[in-house]
């Protein structure tokens, strides 16, 4: 099995850079995805493939950025798909890529930067993970200790 990761971008791939360019009206920066960092302290026993549809604050994302996204998945060769993506828009993201038919795919974020010590995005990006590989094909959402079908999340 391989599972296909894909960044998106949002709060778990957050930095926030040393110098004064406040980078766009904001103060940190959207770098090389979380995950690769993740995977690579696991070590695991499975195969991976990653791209990038986008490196942005979920709140900026477009419907051209969610299309990206969708043909992502769509053309695939993987039927296990990890999205990484920022959680105040998720689950619009995920409404957009449940016509999806055939594919397993997790999406999942962080309320702090992976980097960040107290982050919980290393143990989201694990459930999302295992998801992949077990959970019947669909769309769900990792965050928060819960990991659910995309029409029963609730982002309160």
């Amino acid at each position: 099995m391989t599972i296909l990761f894909v960044q998106t971008g949002g709060t778990i791939d957050k930095g926030y850079p040393m110098t004064s360019d406040d980078s766009n009206g904001y103060y940190f920066e959207i770098g090389e995805p979380s995950f690769l960092r993740t995977i690579e302290r696991a070590n695991p026993d499975f195969s991976y493939r990653m791209t990038t549809a986008a490196r942005k604050d979920s709140l900026d994302l477009t419907d051209e950025d969610r299309t990206t996204i969708k043909h992502i998945a769509e053309t695939a060769k993987e039927d296990r798909i990890v999205i990484t993506h920022g959680t105040d828009t998720i689950h619009i993201t995920a409404k957009e890529l449940s016509d999806i038919k055939g594919k397993t795919i997790v999406l999942t974020g962080s309320r702090l930067p992976e980097k960040f010590y107290d982050s919980e995005a290393d143990f989201n990006l694990g459930m999302a993970i295992a998801g992949a590989q077990v959970l019947p094909h669909g769309i769900y959402i990792a965050l928060f200790g819960l990991l659910t079908p995309w029409d029963k999340f609730s982002n309160k």
